[in-house]
This record gives structure tokens, sequence and C-alpha cells, in this order.
């Protein structure tokens, strides 16, 4: 092929290029390049008018010492984005944070008030977990190596599964007994159902050997719950009243219960924001508060321990669930994790409810949410990830103390 070139002087040769360029063509080109810069601009965030825009102060109430983020060292842009980006999420109902003690940023969305109490999903396990440690210290249990079927002894001779018989108190706590998620199969979640707790140690099978692989089972935190019932021969919200509830000045609400009238260890629990932040400051300060040690220190530092790792990375979470916090482990009834920087452990309910733990800032972060009870759809568990990734890129983005 022939090139051919325009040979016709300065002016023509103009004229014929200006005839040829398509002029909406290149509106419409331009037009696309501001979109482009415009939604650039939008997608990096709300601007400076907008965050100064946002009131996450405190409300007015004597139970909590109140603050400021500034006054305690945090950057007050840094919270306003976090309750900025909170009151575009359809779901959430409370957002919290506490620092050095202090109540420094509050506020309700949606259905959410300061007097409701919500349902924390299986935050109540974290719950059930204190007061294993509670009765422990007590005398009411000898061990957490004590086996479980020592609290179930109208099952215990109807096992055909031989390792059932070494499953314990301990496995229980970390999710290590060997049985399965019950989300796994409907005919398991028709058991977890039914409410009849006990026959489902023998009826369930174990995918491994006790005390060698994590599988999240709800399943093991009713049996905790139970255990707790049993050695104390009292209900679990009854003994919590007395020994948990009562000593950090938490007035709980409904606690669910079973077909038998056990509490449910695995959810169920209704709290306010507030009573579940003071729950979460406890756990911050090694189990105690305003100079009483209500759960024990060594049960407190035991429960925050990993004892599962990378869970998210080995079946516990889709792969591709786009979570922002990463190396997600397992303590008792307590999750450790990271985002940026920084170590937390969390408790954690469907639905998005959790009390974060950053010991290193000295600071708690509560978020209640609509529970999606008995709701396990991708709508759910998309909306429970927004809250979930709130605070952790919320965490990402704190500087290092």
């Amino acid at each position: 092929m022939k090139l051919q070139f325009d040979k016709r002087p300065g002016p023509a040769r103009l004229k014929r290029i200006v005839h040829c360029f398509n002029w909406r063509q290149y509106s419409l080109l331009i037009i696309a390049i501001v979109l482009l810069v415009l939604s650039a601009l939008a997608s990096c965030g709300p601007s400076i008018e907008n965050l100064l825009a946002v009131d996450y102060t405190p409300l007015p109430g004597d139970d909590w010492n109140v603050s400021t983020p500034a006054e305690q060292g945090l950057d007050p842009m840094l919270v306003a984005e976090m309750y900025y980006n909170a009151a575009e999420l359809e779901t959430i109902y409370s957002l919290l944070v506490i620092k050095n003690g202090y109540l420094i940023a509050e506020d309700y969305f949606n259905e959410g008030s300061v007097e409701q109490k919500d349902r924390l999903q299986s935050v109540t396990k974290s719950f059930t977990s204190a007061l294993v440690g509670i009765a422990l210290k007590q005398g009411y249990l000898s061990s957490i190596d004590q086996k479980m079927l020592d609290f179930f002894p109208e099952v215990a001779d109807q096992i055909t599964d031989r390792r059932k018989e070494q499953i314990t108190i301990r496995h229980l706590l970390q999710m290590r007994a060997g049985y399965p998620w019950e989300e796994t199969d409907p005919a398991l979640w028709e058991g977890l159902l039914s409410g009849h707790y006990p026959p489902l140690i023998q009826e369930f099978p174990l995918l491994t050997d006790p005390g060698t692989e994590f599988h999240y089972s709800n399943l093991s935190s009713n049996w905790l719950g139970i255990i707790v019932d049993r050695a104390t021969g009292t209900n679990l919200k009854a003994y919590a009243e007395e020994n948990l509830f009562l000593p950090i000045g938490v007035e709980a609400g409904e606690w669910g219960t079973d077909a038998e009238g056990h509490n449910n260890g695995c959810g169920d629990l209704h709290l306010t924001a507030r009573d579940a932040t003071k729950f979460g400051l406890l756990y911050l300060n090694k189990g105690e508060y305003k100079g009483n040690q209500v759960v024990p220190a060594d049960w407190v530092h035991d429960s925050l321990q990993r004892y599962s790792d990378d869970i998210n990375a080995t079946g516990g979470f889709p792969a591709n669930w786009g979570l922002s916090i990463s190396d997600i482990g397992y303590g008792y009834q307590w999750w450790p994790a990271r985002a940026g920087e920084h170590h937390f452990d969390f408790a954690w309910g469907h639905g998005g409810q959790l009390i974060v733990l950053l010991e290193e800032l000295d600071m708690v972060i509560v978020v209640t949410a609509y529970p999606f009870y008995l709701e396990h759809t991708s709508e759910a568990w998309n909306h429970e990830l927004a809250n979930v990734n709130l605070v952790g890129e919320f965490i990402k983005s704190l500087p290092s103390e």
C-alpha cells in the first residue's frame, strides 16, 4: 500500500483537517473525561466541609465519663470520616468509641437509639465465655479440661463415636471439638433450630478429631451455656445478672432460651450499645471494673489468645468475601485479627454486631445493627460485611502509638 501525503499549502491542509475532525465525538470525549474526574474525586471520600458537619458528640448521661477525640490524642477527622460512612449504611443501629476510658464518640442510625436493647447475636458467645471463667474461679468447674459428657449423663451411654468422650470444655471454648458449622447442611441447621441440644451431642457427626481443627459451631457455645447452668444450679441469665451484669452496671434485656429453658449460649442476648461497651471495657481492663475484679485476669488473658490461625484462609470465610480485616484467629469465644498495623480482639455477631478491643490504643469500638435473625442470605452477609469493613477501615487509618 502506497502512502499518500496531502501536499496542499498550509491553510488548505488545515481546512481539510478541521473538516475531517468530528467535533461531536470530541465534545463527548471531553464530557466523559470530566465525569471520570468528578467520579475519581468523589471516590476519594468526603470533603473537609462534609467531615466538619458530622456530629458524633456523646449524648447526655451520667453513666460515662465523656471527652473528645482531640483531648484523648485522636485525630477528630478520622473519627468523623467513620461516622460519615456509617450514616451511609442501611442496617447499622449504633456506633460508639471509647478511648482511655472516655466515651469520645456516639451516634445512632436508622432504627437505633440509646435506650434500645439490640439482639447481639453471636456476640453473646463472648459473654458465655466470661461466665465459664467466673464459674471456674468460683469452683463450680474444677477445670476446663473436664469432659463435656460429665455434664450430660443422659446421653453419655448413647455415644457411638468414642472420640466424643474426649471432648472437653476447652475444646468447646476454642471451637475445636470437631463438630461442624450448622449452616453447611440443612439437616444440621434444623437440628440447631429444634432447641433440643443434648441429644445432638450424639446425633451430630464429628468432622475431625477433638482438639485438632477449628470448626465454627453454635452448638458448642450452647453446650457451654448448659454446662454453666448445670454446674452452678441456676440458669445462665440469673448467674450472669449476679456475677457479671450487676457488677458492671448492665441491665440485660431478653436472653432467648432453648426447649428446656436454658439461655442460649450462642446468641440471643439483648443489650443496649452502651451496656455492650461496658463489657468491652471490662475485657480491655483485664476483667476489672471500677476496682472490682469481675472476670479473672488470667481468664481474660487466656480468652484473647490464638488457638487457631488464618481462619479466613482455611475455609472459615469465603476467600473472596472482601473483608478489610485479616489474619483472623480464634480464642475462647473471641476473635483476634489485624487491620493495617493494628492487632485487635473482637466479639462478632451476625448482621455486624461488634465489640472491638484495641489494647495498644486503649480503645473500644461497638457496633450494633439489624440482626438478620434467622436470615442467612447473601443480602444479610453483604450488610454484615459493610459493618465489619466500616470498623476495619477506621482501624487501618489509625496511626501507631
